[in-house]
């Protein structure tokens, strides 16, 4: 009894060993040091580049439907905002602008220009500019000869007996030129181009081209009477009017009469004798200079390369208009000469 009794103590006491535990050691806790964050730096959002195009308000609407319509295309394909105006002063001249065109009246860009150094002008068809630094001039053809020339062409091409005529003014150098070159071009397509029957009138080849000469000073309600000596005594069929002779009044007439037109001047109504213009490709010439003008190269002189517009697939039928497409190219190219000097 007294030994189970020892025996018990003994139990009882290691189990009191074993549930103690030790009391575990307080690990320090470490404070996070505080590194203080850094204010974000403000960046700020580059301004998208701008170009302008500067119109008349009294441009012709389907004229400057075109001018936008290629502007803002130009603009969009080199990621550039777009905006039109009517005028140019130097409060436009925003930090942003990368390129302006200008058509006339011109809005100053000979002083415009150097103010704004980080843009590109292209002055189109201003007169009396001349090409420097970031200012470039785009400017008609300077061959008032081949526009004769491939006048004289198609109108020998389409007419019987090549009945070809013009109205050119009178004691003018340029006149002169276009006759001479309008008459090359009627050799280049038929040589001597002896009609069939020769007019009573005719007396020696060439019959053709006939011609009348309008004095500056001329009342334009006798234009009529002078066109009439080319149909009733010169049995034209087919006339090349100078520009500053082709008013409404008078290609009316020449409709009325059954005379087909040619000239270098669109009609401000299309009538059924029309036959074609030839007149400066601006639109290509622009497109040309673009790329350019984006890059920051100025002090560009462009010339608009002529092309055939206004095309009346009656009088000039397709096989016909590839035709003279072909000479006007080579004229332009210098492998055909107009053998005038301009």
């Amino acid at each position: 009894m007294k030994k189970q009794f020892v025996l018990i103590i003994i139990l009882v006491s290691l189990l009191m060993g074993c549930g103690s535990t030790a009391e575990p050691s307080a690990i320090p806790t470490l404070a996070p040091s505080s590194t203080p964050a850094s204010e974000p730096t403000l960046t700020p959002t580059p301004e998208i580049p701008l170009a302008l195009l500067v119109l008349p308000a009294d441009m012709d609407q389907e004229v400057s439907d075109t001018y936008q319509a290629l502007v803002y295309t130009l603009a969009q394909s080199a990621g550039m905002r777009f905006q039109v105006r009517n005028t140019l002063t130097a409060a436009d001249l925003e930090p942003s602008l990368r390129v302006v065109i200008a058509l006339p009246p011109d809005p100053g860009l000979m002083d415009l220009a150097p103010a704004a150094p980080q843009t590109q002008f292209l002055s189109v068809n201003i007169p009396d500019m001349v090409a420097g630094g970031n200012l470039s001039v785009l400017a008609n053809t300077d061959r008032p000869d081949i526009a004769a020339f491939i006048s004289g062409y198609i109108a020998a091409m389409i007419t019987e007996d090549y009945r070809a005529g013009l109205i050119i003014p009178k004691d003018n150098a340029l006149g002169q030129t276009t006759l001479a070159a309008f008459r090359k071009g009627i050799e280049y397509y038929c040589g001597t181009c002896s009609p069939y029957i020769l007019p009573p009138w005719c007396t020696f080849l060439p019959c053709f081209p006939q011609f009348v000469e309008i004095p500056a000073e001329e009342d334009p309600a006798a234009y009529n009477a002078y066109a009439d000596f080319l149909i009733l005594q010169r049995q034209i069929e087919t006339m090349y009017i100078a520009p500053q002779f082709a008013t409404p009044e008078l290609l009316t007439y020449l409709s009325s009469n059954g005379i087909l037109v040619i000239s270098d001047l669109s009609p401000q109504q299309k009538l059924g004798n029309w036959v074609a213009t030839i007149q400066p490709d601006v639109i290509h010439a622009i497109e040309f200079a673009w790329p350019n003008l984006v890059a920051g190269a100025g002090g560009m002189s462009i010339a608009s390369p002529l092309i055939l517009v206004d095309i009346s697939s009656e009088h000039l039928p397709p096989g016909k208009e590839q035709q003279a497409q072909d000479v006007l190219a080579q004229l332009q190219a210098g492998y055909i000469l107009t053998g005038v000097n301009p």
